[in-house]
């Protein structure tokens, strides 16, 4: 043992001394040299020195790993405003989307205010504590149109029924005339009265399809004007319409708030502004519905009055045996046929 000690003595001599090893820069990971200088501790634990070696021995050195300088890794820039590849390229793109969704804002604030209004107009009206805008000739005319559309649809509706109707007729008659025809073949004593009532019943299916194309014609035209033709007018009236209460609406508003606002002269400027904009728009839709009445009067007068000399040509030479004069009424007025001057064959010759 005392071996032993004194050649620990004569190692701790050979070291250098603290001031030298604490001026040095040693390099090495904290983990290795912690555990290096620990183990070291251990190994002199049973010497009555109290020196710590762990830092100064050349061995902790030798063995520790070397530290590396591990930078961190570079981080993507964050994309500016003035990017591409983003919303906004520019401040000019910010400061654009900010005014379209202001706009949008403001619309639908204008939007909600207006209905508000209207509702409001409407419901007083018929409460009767507000009073409307009234032209009397014009909702006269209006009125006298709306029932003149539904007299012309019920009798387009009627004669759509009478069409169908007679349609099956003429269908009935060419296979009766079929049914002669046939039986005509197979009763040769009875060849010639079959045959007379085949040739009728051909007669009355050509005369009968030429009547189908008068009746088809008809029906197309007042189904034009009808649903074409009148119903744009009525559009522009709906609008008309639709005007008027705005106009009143904010005819009302501007009449009620008219002593609030004596101190506020901008709320009143903006109150005329808005009445100002609804009464031009109303006063222009009123000259566009009589102008529009007006023209389509004279167009439907034109129109009903070519179709009802058609129909009654077409229906009184029908059913009076008449031919001739069917076919002229039909060409009189350009009407294509289906099958002219022809007679169908039976489903044999088919």
């Amino acid at each position: 043992m005392a071996e032993r000690e004194r050649s620990i003595h004569e190692m701790l001599k050979d070291t250098p001394s603290m001031n030298d090893s604490c001026g040095a820069v040693h390099t090495g990971t904290e983990g290795g040299s912690l555990g290096m200088g620990i183990g070291m501790g251990m190994g002199v634990s049973g010497s009555n020195s109290s020196h710590s070696i762990g830092t100064g021995n050349p061995l902790s050195m030798s063995t520790s790993l070397p530290m590396r300088n591990h930078s961190a890794p570079t981080t993507p820039m964050s994309p500016s405003p003035h990017t591409t590849n983003g919303f906004l390229t520019s401040a000019d793109g910010s400061s654009s989307l900010i005014r379209t969704s202001a706009s949008k804002i403001d619309s639908l604030k204008n939007w909600s205010i207006s209905t508000y209004k209207c509702t409001r107009q409407i419901m007083l009206e018929k409460l009767g504590k507000s009073q409307r805008t009234v032209d009397s000739e014009l909702e006269a005319q209006i009125e006298q149109l709306r029932e003149t559309q539904r007299k012309y649809l019920s009798i387009l509706r009627l004669t759509r029924a009478f069409s169908s109707h007679f349609q099956h007729v003429v269908a009935s008659q060419q296979s009766l005339a079929d049914a002669f025809a046939d039986l005509a073949q197979k009763n040769p004593e009875l060849q010639k009265e079959f045959i007379c009532n085949s040739e009728t019943q051909r007669n009355l299916t050509k005369n009968g399809e030429l009547l189908l194309n008068a009746l088809n014609f008809f029906i197309s035209s007042v189904n034009t004007l009808c649903n074409k033709t009148i119903d744009d007018t009525l559009l522009t009236i709906r609008q008309y319409e639709t005007a008027r209460i705005e106009f009143d609406a904010y005819r009302m508003d501007l009449e009620n708030s008219k002593p609030e606002l004596t101190q506020a002269a901008s709320s009143l400027e903006e109150a005329q502004r808005s009445f100002a904009h609804h009464k031009d728009q109303y006063e222009k839709l009123r000259g566009d519905v009589a102008v529009k009445m007006q023209f389509l009067d004279e167009n439907r007068i034109k129109v009903m009055h070519k179709q009802l000399i058609l129909l009654h040509n077409a229906i009184a030479a029908y059913f009076s045996g008449n031919a001739m004069a069917l076919e002229s009424t039909l060409k009189q007025f350009n009407i294509k046929l289906k099958s002219p001057n022809s007679v169908t064959g039976s489903w044999l010759e088919q």
